[in-house]
């Protein structure tokens, strides 16, 4: 199939397809001999894999690493699990960033009066350049 059905069916748009590919996670389609590219089974099951792993928030050089030990059938399983632990731990530090920059604009929002006049806690805070320490 060509890039535009392998883009249909992996749900990523020819343009992510062709990045994969150029980073090295996707390896070099074969072409035709005008130069299209064509997809088979197994890449359209490496896109998947790829969609799926950055669906679950895992960096490219993460997914890397992922595509390296589903590919080795040799590989630990711990060695996988190592880096699912490694990515929960840095999704688990991000959540808790995340629900302080909401609890400081909650505070903020709560201290606006939100009528007409011009006074505005939230512009103050963001102006002074302290927010969220």
């Amino acid at each position: 199939m060509n890039i535009g059905q392998a883009a249909r069916h992996s749900g990523l748009s020819a343009k992510m397809i062709r990045y994969y590919e150029s980073i090295g996670l996707l390896e070099a389609a074969q072409r035709t001999d005008s130069g299209y590219r064509v997809y088979g089974a197994q890449d359209l099951h490496t896109l998947a894999f790829i969609k799926r792993s950055r669906d679950l928030g895992f960096s490219l050089e993460e997914v890397g690493k992922l595509l390296t030990l589903w590919q080795d059938r040799q590989r630990a399983s711990a060695d996988v699990k190592a880096l699912a632990r490694q990515h929960i731990e840095a999704l688990n530090q991000k959540i808790l960033e995340l629900g302080q920059l909401r609890d400081t604009l909650q505070d903020l929002m709560d201290h606006c009066q939100g009528d007409h006049r011009p006074d505005c806690p939230i512009l103050k805070e963001l102006a002074s350049g302290s927010c969220c320490a």
